[in-house]
């Protein structure tokens, strides 16, 4: 099925302003009840891969403890570099 953009960006917008304030028990409760367990997977990978990066792990490391491509990992690399990066908003946040 193609993609719809516009849907796409309609309901990821309405889902941050729901969850915006939610605790975090919440939060995980939502993403289980919506993703299926390969979903949660690969999310959870997504998420392990950027905090990785931004220890300075090596891309070829990383590929190889979580099974992930380098395009995919480059990706996240990419995501980190920019400015006002939101990967790097949220490692912030952690941070505290």
């Amino acid at each position: 099925m193609p993609r719809n953009p516009e849907l796409m960006r309609h309901n990821i917008e309405e889902m941050a302003r729901a969850l915006e304030g939610a605790d975090a028990a919440l939060i995980e409760e939502f993403l289980y009840t919506l993703l299926t367990p390969a979903e949660a997977d690969e999310m959870a990978k997504r998420w392990a891969l950027v905090k990785e990066l931004s220890k300075g792990m090596a891309q070829r490391k990383i590929a190889e403890e979580l099974g992930l491509s380098l395009c995919k990992i480059t990706r996240g690399s990419r995501e980190l570099k920019k400015e006002g990066s939101a990967f790097r908003a949220l490692l912030g946040r952690l941070e505290k």
